[in-house]
């Protein structure tokens, strides 16, 4: 049913796309550039799987790994995440998106089964002590290569969408991560049911598939290692499509090229050094603002994403346990919509500016966090509530942020570079969280949505400031875009008069 769901939301998603298409593109157009995207954002989404398995494989270890043990694993992970995009962000925006996803896909598989094979020798006592140091250089190895993947994306989107459309591209960028995390979070559980030795309840059909082919119940300790090989094998199939289905731009795919209106309008000729694409982001104050935003975001994503499935593992939810059991589910639909949401306002309400979607998503998570802060102690179901929505919005924040915002002042010269520095930032706010958070909810839980309050008011003040930036290829864009309009009325009014007067 949960797949069903799943699959009907990306179904949507698809028909959506091919009924938006603003600038007319032909329809052969149209599906090509589906053919592009859809597995392209596929390995996205498994990319996902092998990054947040990490939390699934910290639930079904239990006491072999704590939680500030998980904290200082997944923040060193995630800093190295964030600084990985000064040397691949120039790199992707030289060598190309498809060549960086597959580096990704290929980077996380290795890493995965690396850990995967530890985790294999823990759970069998072969490694003695504590682990963290090694769990920790492996998982900051699959960041490292994970921090290929969204660039990728982005780099590729930047040239086969104009800045018009990229509202809803950044929609569907959301709804790649939104899919991702129900990979991670309901599929890893599900494969982590599935690897008990000793079952609590009765398996699914996906979970007797996995029992039967790994013979799980003739070992002798749960198959823990399974929730970091299967996405590894998972990537290389997605790998080998995409070697075979992507293209960096529509000329390679025999369609002509266009110019998408964004920064790099009229500097398509220039070849950037490393130096000079990153002195460009450093030195623009739209996309250090943007960076900064993205930083508040990934201290609230994660800060919500991950440790509300650890606060409702080991403190009691009674007559919220739906929220725990379907993390994945719930964080993948309403993220879908929060990425819809962010897209339709920024196209539809405002232009194509970016920031006014952030401000209003970050609103409404400051009233959201200090609601679950108020509601910790006596409303569980109150505070998977908030919870779920804190992450509908927090999608929507980084989906117009990174997924557009940045490609949008960045240009496509820029893109790779630029996305990756913003999407840096999310993940350093990621590992701040998650080694404070590691710290503090080990104290009291209490500390967890209070922790995040200021987070929110931050990033509402750094979204208004960029309320009305827009660049200025797009600018003067939408200025011609008027004046045909206005010129077409007025070469009607007279027909209109006389219609009027006959």
């Amino acid at each position: 049913m949960d797949a069903m769901l799943v699959l009907g939301a990306v179904g949507f998603v698809i028909g959506l796309y091919f009924k938006t298409n603003p600038l007319k593109h032909s329809q052969k157009f149209m599906f090509r550039r589906f053919v592009n995207w859809f597995p392209m954002g596929m390995t996205y989404a498994f990319l996902y799987m092998a990054r947040y398995n990490l939390n699934v494989s910290k639930n079904a270890l239990g006491l072999m790994m704590s939680k500030e043990d998980f904290g200082i694993i997944f923040g060193v992970g995630t800093t190295i995440y964030g600084l990985s995009f000064l040397l691949n962000g120039p790199l992707v925006d030289k060598i190309g998106g498809k060549k960086g996803i597959i580096i990704a896909a290929l980077g996380a598989c290795i890493a995965n089964v690396a850990l995967g094979l530890v985790t294999f020798l823990f759970v069998k006592g072969q490694i003695k002590g504590h682990v963290v140091i090694i769990y920790s250089a492996l998982y900051a190895l699959n960041m490292f290569f994970q921090s290929y993947g969204a660039v990728s994306i982005i780099k590729i989107k930047a040239y086969w969408f104009h800045v018009r459309e990229r509202g809803v591209f950044g929609a569907i960028f959301g709804t790649l991560i939104s899919v991702g995390i129900y990979f991670a979070f309901d599929w890893g559980q599900g494969i982590a049911d599935a690897a008990a030795l000793h079952p609590t309840h009765q398996m699914n059909a996906f979970q007797q598939f996995i029992r039967s082919a790994f013979a799980i119940d003739t070992g002798a300790t749960d198959a823990v290692w399974l929730v970091f090989f299967i996405p590894a094998f998972l990537l290389v199939i997605w790998a080998l499509i995409d070697m075979w289905l992507l293209k960096d731009t529509p000329g390679e795919a025999d369609f002509d090229d266009f110019d998408t209106h964004d920064a790099s309008s009229g500097e398509m000729e220039k070849d950037f050094s490393m130096s000079e694409l990153l002195k460009k982001i450093f030195t623009s104050p739209i996309l250090l603002t943007v960076a900064l935003i993205e930083f508040t975001s990934g201290v609230i994503r994660n800060g919500v994403l991950q440790w509300y499935f650890i606060f409702a593992k080991e403190v009691p939810q009674p007559g919220a346990e739906f929220f725990a059991r379907k993390w994945g589910l719930l964080l993948c639909l309403t993220g879908i919509f929060g990425g819809f949401l962010a897209g339709w306002m920024s196209d539809k309400l405002f232009q194509s500016r970016r920031g006014p979607p952030a401000a209003v998503m970050n609103a409404a998570m400051l009233l959201l966090t200090i609601t679950m802060a108020l509601l910790l102690s006596h409303s569980p179901f109150g505070v998977g509530t908030c919870a779920v929505l804190i992450s509908l919005a927090v999608i929507g924040v980084h989906s117009i942020m990174s997924g557009t915002a940045a490609a949008d002042f960045g240009g496509r010269k820029a893109t790779a570079t630029a996305s990756g520095i913003t999407d840096g930032f999310v993940y350093l706010g990621s590992g701040l969280q998650s080694v404070c958070l590691g710290y503090l909810t080990t104290k009291d839980w209490h500390f967890w949505p209070l922790f995040l309050v200021p987070f929110t008011v931050l990033g509402l003040v750094l979204a208004i400031k960029i309320r009305k930036a827009i660049p200025d290829a797009t600018k003067k864009y939408l200025a011609s875009v008027e004046k045909i309009h206005l010129d077409q009325d007025r070469a009607n009014a007279p027909t209109q008069i006389h219609s009027v007067q006959s």
